[in-house]
């Protein structure tokens, strides 16, 4: 972010992983007294940290004590009993200048995590953090506060990412994520998956079954973020998170399991797997207590602003949908929904209101339309936003009718990247443009992947909106201006051996005020 006060990034991350704090705390600390209640095990911190949700007075700040994060029982090695964590904030990555001291209870209901919610920073503004655990240091963080609501910035930059398959590839596109300099890092879905097996890459997820049980849930998270190239990306940067679809089960909705698994059809019993699975999602990562799950219920669509650069909107398309159409005929059924009714007024409301340059959806489904069909006839997928067709033209109306400008929408779980424009009516080539959808490719999932593949040529070819199609893994950046934004397509050759390059296969321009995509750099 470009405000009155930009900070130069430090390079205090090596690019293989995190770099542990050592500096002891001081004996005087007043918090010391709180860690004599009993023996930490040895090795807590082997999860890193991470931060999220920032806000003009602060962020959230995380961490988990597991010293065996794959134990067999899901208790990441810890005895059943509380711990007081100390926890800094400083201006300087030597915590020269603290600014923030406290204790933290993490219990074992909770897996032993720690989330700290502070208030009181300056806005806009970069910070170190570290915790403390008996005479252990965690690894020390980076973070940074949002803009004020009414500051004027010339730019914001932030990643986007989903869909990272341990047994597909490796984390390579994390480490490359950890050097860029990234205000924000969006993560749109899919941050473990679900199903058991092998792979194909010699990683096999534990536990090697499907996950249904809490203790399943927490160990699959231990396993992937024992990664120490997703350990970085966290440790650089804040991060907003939203759940898809593997986090608890493939293709679910709504209180419906994916058909073909049982014994979820009951819908009690695919609640108490939901349950399980949205608890060990808030263990594991940087949020507020306002997302803290109760049973099979928890708050995931919320709104961020920064400065008036942009609202970003994070949206929950799972927990509110109808179950997936077995008849494509069915999908322009106005009853229908993606989001649910009080979601999608909340969003309408909320993208009419906005006073940011960019107003961006954080989603986890692609929205354009994708026939699926060479020449003659089509054919669309249940599973995105083209099965709720009616939802989705009763967002797209409501966004024309608000007046909303500079509409982006970025997006997970496809596997491949596309930029479209979005249509008010796909079938009608002149019709008015809503906006503009960046589809995010995955981490890893779906394996090495190419520059282009058959679907691609079909949805190049029926569907004249899309202006840019990739099959490559890695990850996004968009660079937020005040004229224009431009996203980075940032590609990676090969997951399946660790230590591929980077490059950017594409950047793709928008200009403000023009609704629609305005160039491809490819």
């Amino acid at each position: 972010m470009s405000s009155s006060l930009h900070l130069p990034r430090r390079q205090f991350l090596a690019l293989g992983g995190v770099a542990l704090g050592t500096t002891a705390l001081v004996a005087a600390d007043p918090a010391a007294s709180a860690l004599a209640s009993g023996r930490v095990p040895d090795g807590v911190f082997t999860l890193g940290v991470a931060s999220g949700d920032p806000r003009p007075d602060g962020v959230v700040l995380w961490t988990r004590l597991a010293p065996d994060p794959v134990a067999a029982d899901g208790l990441g090695g810890m005895p059943a009993r509380a711990f007081d964590v100390v926890w800094e904030v400083a201006t300087d990555e030597r915590f020269r200048r603290i600014v923030r001291r406290g204790v933290s209870r993490a219990t074992p209901e909770w897996a032993h995590s720690v989330h700290v919610e502070l208030h009181g920073l300056r806005p806009d503004r970069v910070y170190w953090y570290r915790f403390r655990a008996g005479d252990q240091v965690s690894a020390v963080g980076r973070t940074r506060t949002a803009p004020s609501r009414a500051a004027r910035l010339e730019s914001l930059t932030f990643a986007f990412a989903s869909c990272q398959a341990w047994t597909d590839g490796h984390f390579t596109a994390f480490r490359h994520m950890a050097a860029e300099d990234l205000d924000l890092v969006v993560h749109l879905g899919d941050y473990i998956y679900e199903g058991g097996g092998a792979g194909t890459i010699g990683r096999p997820h534990l536990p090697a079954t499907e996950t249904f049980s809490l203790a399943d849930y927490r160990i699959r998270y231990g396993q992937y973020k024992l990664d120490p190239h997703l350990q970085a990306a966290h440790a650089t940067a804040p991060w907003v998170v939203a759940p898809d679809d593997h986090e608890v089960e493939n293709n679910w909705a709504g209180d419906h399991s994916q058909p073909d698994t049982e014994p979820d059809q009951d819908p009690a019993v695919f609640r108490l797997r939901r349950a399980a699975a949205y608890q060990a999602y808030y263990e594991n990562l940087p949020l507020r207590r306002s997302s803290m799950p109760h049973d099979a219920e928890m708050q995931v669509y919320r709104r961020l602003t920064f400065g008036d650069m942009l609202q970003l909107n994070v949206l929950d398309t799972r927990r509110f949908r109808d179950q997936q159409l077995t008849d494509p005929a069915q999908r322009w059924d106005p009853s229908r929904q993606m989001l649910g009714a009080e979601q999608e007024t909340w969003l309408l409301d909320g993208l009419a209101a906005s006073t940011a340059a960019w107003n961006v959806l954080g989603n986890q489904v692609f929205a354009f339309e994708a026939d699926h069909t060479d020449g003659p006839g089509e054919r669309f997928g249940m599973d995105p936003w083209d099965g709720y067709a009616a939802a989705r033209q009763r967002l797209f109306d409501g966004v024309l009718d608000r007046g909303v400008e500079n509409y982006l929408m970025i997006t997970g779980d496809a596997h491949r990247s596309v930029a479209a424009d979005l249509k008010q009516d796909f079938s009608n080539a002149s019709s008015a443009t809503v906006g503009v959808e960046f589809l995010g490719t995955s981490v890893t999932s779906g394996g090495n992947g190419t520059d282009n593949d058959a679907l691609g040529n079909t949805w190049l070819a029926e569907n004249p909106h899309m202006k840019f199609h990739n099959v490559q893994r890695g990850y996004q950046v968009c660079h937020l201006g005040r004229d224009e934004m431009r996203t980075d397509y940032r590609v990676l050759p090969f997951v399946s051996e660790p230590g591929a390059p980077i490059s950017t296969r594409a950047s793709v321009y928008v200009e403000n005020g023009r609704a629609g995509v305005a160039q491809v750099e490819a």
